[in-house]
């Protein structure tokens, strides 16, 4: 895709191949998210009404193209992908005490704690009975599989966030399992679907991976690209005291006492915005940004490099173009 044709590019235009599998997903999950329990019912009509930009399906009827056709446990798969997301996120609003998702309010800001708690139970255990009712094992191992590795990274940032010591390797395998493996088992599980066989599987589980690693570390750049473009530091992650991929490269760069002035900032100060600006220039300066950014182009290009294996279709050219979209999008 050339760099002038990118403007034309938007979730609708790449979703093109699949649009009539997308309306027909909607229903299907509309349904597969229905109670008896009014308040249940209530609370999954709003999850619904405040969905975002339903990246991960669409992920999933791609590579069901990619690797042959759309089938009916294509939308198994999604569905089953998309309850056990939303049970994670509405899990995460509760452990981070978020008020607030996608610019709605969370569940648990509406319907307090205990309530958004049981809600992602039900989510989670949708999504297990659907791939049970349908027999889908294969695509159960591969979600769930997901989920674990989600899990784990989620505890591994949180110990390594004490002390604030996370290598380049250590973030790596932090974001392939927090966010990599979800996007992971999105093309894994479509190519299941599809009926492809299990060496296919294995390439577009590691397709989802490179994409994924490539969506976190654009996500990581948000808010240095934000704040360098509009002269007002953000700075969201250093005032959570995450250190990303920018930063981590910036420290490896930088002298011991250097080193421990800016861990000090992000630890003790990070609220201050004189200080977050500083950091933010600091990483700047010595070349973070520019590094985590060819990291991402060099992830995406090996996403590329494992689609030409497959043979030419319009799935596939969506699927390129979801990926360069992921890299290049401002949102």
């Amino acid at each position: 895709m050339a760099l002038q044709n990118f403007m034309e590019l938007t979730l609708e235009t790449i979703k093109k191949p699949i649009a009539h599998e997308m309306e027909t997903f909607e229903l299907k999950f509309r349904e597969a998210m229905r109670s008896k329990v009014s308040l249940v019912d209530k609370i999954m009509h709003y999850i619904v009404r405040r969905k975002g930009k339903q990246m991960r399906p669409m992920f999933v009827f791609l590579s069901a193209g990619v690797c042959g056709s759309v089938q009916e446990s294509t939308y198994t798969a999604a569905s089953l992908i998309e309850l056990l997301h939303t049970a994670t996120l509405v899990h995460d609003d509760v452990v981070d005490d978020s008020l607030m998702r996608r610019g709605f309010f969370s569940i648990n800001a509406l319907w307090k704690n205990k309530i958004a708690v049981l809600v992602g139970d039900y989510l989670l255990s949708r999504g297990l009975l659907i791939a049970v009712q349908n027999k889908e094992y294969r695509l159960l191992e591969i979600v769930s599989n997901a989920v674990r590795e989600m899990s784990e990274g989620e505890l591994l940032q949180m110990e390594k966030a004490r002390k604030l010591d996370i290598t380049e390797e250590v973030y790596f395998t932090i974001i392939r399992q927090k966010t990599a493996s979800l996007i992971s088992s999105c093309c894994g599980s479509g190519a299941a679907s599809s009926g492809a066989a299990e060496e296919q599987i294995d390439r577009m589980l590691t397709l989802g991976t490179t994409i994924g690693l490539a969506f976190q570390i654009k996500d990581d750049l948000f808010d240095f690209e934000k704040s360098i473009s509009t002269g007002k530091p953000s700075g969201i992650d250093i005032k959570e005291r995450k250190l990303t991929l920018p930063v981590i490269y910036a420290l490896n760069q930088s002298t011991s006492s250097e080193k421990r002035h800016i861990i000090n900032m992000i630890k003790n100060e990070n609220e201050n915005p004189v200080k977050v600006n500083e950091v933010l220039k600091f990483v700047d300066s010595k070349k973070g940004i520019d590094y985590a950014r060819n990291k991402m182009f060099e992830l995406r290009d090996e996403a590329f490099s494992i689609l030409n294996e497959f043979k030419d279709s319009t799935y596939k050219q969506s699927m390129k173009d979801l990926i360069t979209f992921t890299t290049n999008r401002s949102y």
